[in-house]
């Protein structure tokens, strides 16, 4: 099965001002296409050679498992994002939320916190694990929560990557932007 660079549901001026156009040339255009490309040079004549994207990420090791990661993260990140309307997730989301962590300022300063404390790089996911519950999780590098049973909901990247060009070292003020940037139509459909 040979993998292709999504195509955005945005433009990439979209989410501007808070993730530039420059930053989605780089970011999407070419590392995410760097992973892609990278992934179809592995997985041939291997046993991944025709396995879906989720299998490669379960089972493979090494530059294989980092690079179907990368691939799977950066598509379930960018498919995130959209200037938002809705400041909140609403209904059922809004409840587990609540259920999990308190109010929905509660989990965003969780949320938050665990960005800004990931030591170097990675992603930090909202996950439902097999108990049904919300639980925020720290992985680093290419680190998918898929390995581990637990239903991916929300990530935030915070490779340098994301933000370098837009926010420099400021990774405080990118995780600021973040939250005006979730999907969260999306983000409901997922839980």
């Amino acid at each position: 099965m040979k993998f292709e660079l999504p195509k955005l549901p945005y433009e990439m001026n979209a989410l501007e001002p808070f993730i530039s156009k420059r930053t989605l040339e780089f970011h999407y255009g070419k590392h995410h296409q760097t992973y892609v490309s990278n992934l179809n040079n592995l997985i041939s004549e291997t046993k991944f050679e025709n396995a879906e994207l989720e299998t490669i990420i379960k089972e493979a090791e090494g530059p294989l498992f980092n690079n179907a990661a990368q691939v799977w993260n950066h598509t379930f990140y960018f498919m995130s994002l959209k200037k938002n309307e809705k400041s909140a997730p609403h209904g059922i989301l809004a409840e587990a939320l609540q259920k999990s962590f308190g109010t929905y300022a509660d989990f965003k300063d969780a949320f938050t916190k665990a960005s800004l404390g990931l030591f170097g790089s990675g992603w930090v996911w909202l996950v439902k694990n097999p108990n049904g519950l919300l639980e925020i999780i720290q992985e680093s590098n290419a680190g998918n929560p898929l390995r581990k049973g637990l239903k991916p909901i929300l990530t935030c990247d915070v490779w340098e990557h994301a933000y370098y060009l837009d926010y420099q070292n400021k990774r405080a003020e990118y995780i600021n932007a973040f939250w005006s940037l979730i999907n969260w139509e999306v983000i409901e459909k997922r839980f």
